[in-house]
């Protein structure tokens, strides 16, 4: 007999995602030189199929700050900011930085340089879960260094989905040396873009936005340059995000707390099992 009760919501998994930016090495006269490094996942991949996203995952039960081997803000400065447990939060760092290395290539470590080939293994190790990101970092001498990343958002999946994240949003600037790549298997391309060339990318429906995402490259556009953009990462109040849905005519409208509501065409809106995204 089926249940009067809705079903309880899924507890949301912790995941995080960064928000890799540099300056273009040659920007067109007159345009600010900010892009950002934007992936467009499978499409059959369970979550977010075909849509374009940062860098970024689900936290692993591998994901575990040593303090040993770590460079920066503690845990706590982290947790503080997400307002959430240092555990957790030290555990969202290395999820970033862990996430960052494996899908396009930028090891958020230092100090210096490893061998190239050595982490060249070490990136293949960590997709294939035969190496944690702790003893990459142990075997190669770095340190995960936290002061490259700084805390931007945090967004929610609606209850409505029974896929659901609890995101934390972090910034950071590719470390002089290093670029990104494609290399992984969870995208079908990946590349540099100004911010506002992808926005407009996706108002000409050549490029398919969950909300969080489209809202933080509106966000970024603001910023000409890549130190500018971290540098006013500090400044923000960071509040947990949890989109409400409403249909206006065509559109659909997303409630974001005290941000601008976003709206979106309901025919480009992505459903994710039952909910928006």
């Amino acid at each position: 007999m089926p249940s009067d009760h809705p079903p309880e919501p899924v507890v949301p998994r912790p995941a995080a995602t960064v928000i890799l930016v540099r300056d273009a090495p040659e920007p067109a006269p007159g345009r600010s030189p900010l892009q950002v490094f934007l992936q467009r996942r499978v499409a059959g991949m369970a979550f977010a199929g075909g849509m374009t996203v940062f860098p970024g995952g689900a936290v692993d039960p591998t994901d575990l700050p040593d303090p040993a081997a770590w460079s920066g803000p503690d845990p706590r400065w982290f947790s503080e900011r997400f307002g959430c447990d240092p555990e957790l939060a030290g555990s969202l760092v290395c999820a970033a930085v862990r996430e960052t290395f494996e899908e396009c290539g930028v090891l958020l470590a230092g100090p210096g340089h490893a061998d190239v080939t050595l982490l060249g293994a070490g990136r293949a190790d960590l997709v294939a879960h035969r190496r944690t990101l702790g003893q990459l970092l142990a075997e190669t001498g770095l340190l995960l260094r936290a002061e490259l990343l700084q805390p931007w958002a945090r967004w929610i999946t609606p209850p409505v989905s029974p896929r659901r994240y609890d995101t934390a949003f972090l910034v950071a600037v590719v470390p002089e040396g290093q670029s990104a790549d494609a290399h992984t298997t969870e995208a079908v391309e990946a590349t540099w873009w100004h911010p506002d060339e992808a926005l407009r990318e996706w108002e000409r429906g050549g490029m398919q936005l969950m909300a969080p995402t489209y809202r933080t490259l509106e966000q970024i556009a603001e910023h000409p340059t890549s130190a500018s953009l971290f540098a006013a990462a500090p400044d923000r109040t960071i509040r947990a995000i949890i989109p409400q849905a409403r249909r206006d005519g065509g559109d659909i409208v997303l409630e974001v707390g005290e941000q601008p509501e976003v709206r979106m065409p309901a025919a480009r809106m992505p459903i994710a099992e039952g909910g928006p995204l």
